[in-house]
């Protein structure tokens, strides 16, 4: 029987409410006289309530307060977690402000109309897997560390914008494409331009977002890269008609007219992403877009859920020792590992599927056409599965989903006639790449990062390990083993399973452990001691003990 929203958790919810939490909640509030004015945290729901029971899970009372426990209602411990003077939104923070759930609801709503649909947008003007080339990708993964540096100097906010507007200049380029080395130029170009566009996307969006809403909002992001696809392949289908055209081919109309779109939104985008969320106001916005206890709630819902987000100035660079603390970082290394192993079961027949589909008689069109199925059926499926792993809390076996999805789906590719039925490998191909796209754990790496340098370093590197994954797969389906690609299919299996069996399993015992061996040293620790503990230690990010992982 789950818990209701405003009765106090019981002893076997505690546990569960203890992960919810990057930065320890178990703050002394007892001296503070608006202690009862503070949100009861909601148990996580179990698995099978959310799936069969859901009319058993108590509804909000939106005029409730909506203000979180953290660590500002601890006179002891709040001292230590006070933004720095350098934080651009320190003029909006109040530990004494509370809200209610209709107050926060609404600002969502209005942060994703604002914020979030332009992000979202900005997703539906480029798709490097389109451009899925080693060369692409090296040039990307190269360029993922130095972009996000540029990025928290300048602040994402300039940055996307030129990025956008240069890539732009790039793809109207390939228009004048006349041989093997513009192409390669090209393409080194437009990866290096690219690389770190995602990382920089998600640093901006953390400055709007509680850690455990930004899941489901980087799905809506590569949600919008599905939208792309289904777009592209109606799009593709007029444009490459317009083969002869002043005696061009169609494809260079292609990405002419993709040039040309891209640069009209990376000019707009210079004025609809405001710095910060108490920024919004400019030349051409002067009313700006949030009220200014909208301002208050937004800054302090964020800083409440994770006080580390106010330890930077958002165009503040980042030292060499902050770089190299954040590289270092071997608590990440999991994720890294996982974000190279998760996608490759799925990449070579995602790469291969409209080829493979036009030796098998369907004409160039058809092919383009029949992907746009198993594309809107990974779309649901990716929403479906964030909004599963936020509402039952769970990282590591919501994100096994997809190895679990593609295994059975690769054994019929394995077993499939040498000369199959068309509209059956369709079939199995397409059920195959309908798989829940799990790349949100770089949601997860950016929420395990515990700091705002360690977070722009390491989404980085997370996206570097995932393009160098695409390298690998590329190299998977090999000529000597086509048609049926037999070979390439069993090594695709056996990685699928080492994902299932051994590395998401590991992940999930690592950072249980972890969290285990902070808790005993933590809980032995006196308020006095803590609050000693915070003012001298040299520990940063996910280093302190206070710091919990999610998994």
């Amino acid at each position: 029987m789950s818990t209701p929203v405003n009765s106090p958790p019981s002893q076997g919810d505690k546990g569960k409410l203890s992960r919810k939490s990057s930065i320890l909640k178990d703050v002394d509030v007892s001296s503070t006289s608006s202690s009862q004015d503070l949100a009861t945290p909601r148990p996580t729901p179990k698995f099978t309530d959310v799936l069969f029971r859901r009319h058993k899970l108590q509804p909000l009372d939106l005029d409730a307060v909506a203000t979180e426990v953290s660590v500002y209602d601890d006179p002891v411990l709040a001292p230590h977690y006070q933004p720095t003077p350098e934080y651009e939104n320190l003029h909006r923070f109040d530990p004494s402000a509370r809200w209610t759930f209709r107050e926060e609801k609404a600002l969502v709503r209005k942060i994703d109309w604002r914020i979030m649909l332009w992000a979202a947008d900005l997703g539906l003007t480029t798709d490097d897997f389109n451009n899925g080339n080693s060369l692409f990708r090296i040039a990307f993964l190269c360029a993922e560390l130095p972009s996000q540096l540029v990025s928290k100097r300048l602040g994402p906010d300039r940055w996307i914008p030129i990025q956008m507007c240069l890539w732009s200049i790039v793809t109207l380029g390939q228009f004048w494409l006349n041989g093997k080395q513009s192409f390669s130029v090209c393409r080194f170009l437009l990866g290096f331009i690219q690389g770190g566009f995602i990382p920089d996307l998600i640093l901006y969006l953390s400055y709007f977002y509680k850690k455990t809403e930004l899941p489901l909002h980087f799905a809506y992001l590569w949600g919008s890269s599905n939208i792309t696809t289904i777009v592209a392949s109606f799009l593709a289908f007029g444009i490459l008609h317009m083969r002869g055209i002043q005696v061009k081919e169609g494809w260079r109309w292609l990405f002419l007219i993709e040039g040309l779109i891209t640069l009209t939104v990376g000019i707009a985008t210079f004025f609809m992403m405001p710095a910060s969320p108490t920024q919004t106001k400019t030349w051409f916005r002067p009313k700006g877009w949030f009220t200014e206890r909208e301002e208050v709630i937004m800054v302090n819902r964020i800083l409440r859920d994770d006080p580390t987000k106010g330890d930077m100035h958002n165009r503040e660079g980042l030292s060499i020792k902050r770089l190299f603390q954040a590289a270092l970082d071997y608590d990440l290394y999991p994720l890294y590992i996982l974000g190279f192993t998760f996608g490759i079961p799925s990449t070579p027949p995602a790469n291969y599927l409209t080829l493979s589909l036009r030796k098998l008689s369907f004409t160039t069109f058809q092919s383009n056409l029949l992907t746009i199925p198993k594309t809107v059926a990974g779309l649901v499926a990716l929403l479906g599965i964030t909004i599963l792993s936020e509402l039952v809390d769970s990282r590591s076996w919501i994100a096994l989903a997809e190895d679990l999805w593609v295994l059975p789906c690769l054994i019929a590719l394995y077993v499939l006639p040498a000369n199959p039925d068309p509209w059956k490998y369709f079939a199995v191909s397409s059920v195959l790449l309908s798989y829940p796209y799990t790349h949100a754990i770089l949601a997860w790496c950016s929420r395990n990062a515990g700091s705002v340098a360690g977070r722009t370093v390491n989404a980085s590197l997370y996206n570097i390990f995932v393009q160098a994954s695409g390298v690998v797969a590329s190299y998977i389906y090999r000529s000597d083993d086509a048609p049926r690609y037999l070979r390439g299919n069993r090594d695709l299996i056996v990685i699928c399973c080492l994902n299932i069996f051994v590395l998401y399993p590991g992940t999930w015992l690592y950072y249980k452990w972890r969290n285990a061996e902070r808790e005993k040293k933590w809980s032995k620790l006196s308020s006095e001691e803590k609050s000693k503990y915070l003012a001298t230690t040299k520990d940063v990010g996910n280093r302190r003990l206070d710091f919990r992982f999610a998994y």
